[in-house]
């Protein structure tokens, strides 16, 4: 499993309150929540992410209120993974929830820059920074972890397994 895009880099305690601020709650539409994601950290990040494209952050990424809505908002925007030195604990559980890869790595989060194209081998932890051909190690999904993003979630991999 692996990602390819290119990135959008934020400093530290990126909250999920920039991420998809509560006026915007009031729909449970992905659609929709994803048409106003980061709208107060950066109002043009939904006009210019495209499928596959990448956050880079520093520390506690994902911290504030534990809406799910967050993580969910930028999955639907096309985001493909996270990078941050770290994540809110609520936050990285929501996010393989949901089934949106995060990878912490220190090194990562502080060198590459917004606009680099990147990418990320989930199997190994590998993050390839093309751009400036760079190399580093993140840390690696354990198996259990790659199945819930493959399934697209936790309910879909339950689901899965359910059904046999």
């Amino acid at each position: 499993m692996e990602a390819r895009g290119h990135v959008f880099k934020y400093g530290d305690n990126v909250d999920t309150d920039v991420i998809i601020p509560a006026r915007y709650l009031n729909s449970f539409d992905p659609q929709e929540l994803a048409s106003h994601a980061m709208a107060d950290i950066d109002p043009e990040f939904v006009g210019k992410v495209q499928p596959g494209d990448m956050i880079v952050a520093r520390k506690n990424f994902g911290c504030g209120s534990s809406r799910e809505h967050a993580p969910l908002c930028l999955k639907t925007a096309g985001v493909s993974c996270i990078i941050a030195e770290t994540f809110a604990r609520i936050f990285f559980r929501n996010a393989i929830n949901i089934g949106l890869p995060i990878i912490e790595c220190k090194e990562a989060a502080e060198e590459i820059e917004a606009g680099d194209e990147v990418e990320i081998d989930f199997n190994s932890g590998k993050i390839y920074d093309r751009t400036k051909g760079t190399e580093y190690q993140g840390q690696p999904f354990p198996e259990f972890m790659q199945k819930i993003i493959a399934a697209g979630g936790l309910v879909n991999y339950t689901n899965q397994k359910l059904k046999g």
